[in-house]
This record gives C-alpha cells, sequence and structure tokens, in this order.
C-alpha cells in the first residue's frame, strides 16, 4: 500500500498524473523497492512526447526502476518526488 499527501493528489488531479501514483504503487509490490525507505522518483518528458520514470536510493545513484512511458501528455518536462517510508509526497512537502 502507498499512501501520498495533499500535494500528490493536486498533481495527480492537476496534471491529469494518476497514472504517475499507479505506477509508483505498483513497484511497491517487489519487495527490493519496498524495502528502500526513501525512494527518489522523476519523469522526464522528451521531445516526442514519450517519457522516462525513474527511481533511485539518492540523485547520484544508478536507476533502480527505469519506465519507458510511449506517451505522455505531463505538463512538466523534468519533475522530481519522493516516496519515503510508504508515502508519496512532493519535494516541497518533505
Amino acid at each position: 500500500m502507498l499512501n501520498h499527501t495533499d500535494g500528490i493528489q493536486y498533481l495527480a488531479e492537476e496534471g491529469g498524473a494518476f497514472w504517475l501514483v499507479d505506477i509508483c504503487a505498483s513497484y511497491q509490490t517487489k519487495p527490493k523497492i519496498r524495502s528502500e525507505l526513501f525512494q527518489l522518483w522523476s519523469i522526464k518528458v522528451h521531445d516526442d512526447d514519450s517519457a522516462t520514470v525513474e527511481m533511485r536510493q539518492d540523485s547520484d545513484l544508478k536507476p533502480i526502476v527505469t519506465q519507458e512511458i510511449p506517451y505522455t501528455d505531463f505538463p512538466l518536462k523534468d519533475f522530481e518526488w519522493y516516496v519515503c517510508d510508504g508515502t508519496m509526497l512532493l519535494k516541497s512537502e518533505y
């Protein structure tokens, strides 16, 4: 189970990004991911409207998760958020 903050709820509603919440939640079922108490997630939207979602333990480490998204209309080109101890939150809410 993955909880999320009001900031993530706002992002999902206003940015049409409930699928980002779903991606994070789906990976939490994997023991290797769930065991990481601090997770740095990011999305990078490319010029062709495809995107890459990644999860790392910290910004200077290699990704543990990489998922390619063939198409998105996500409004931000580069965005990061955290999952800390089972809660998905904006960096400003940490």
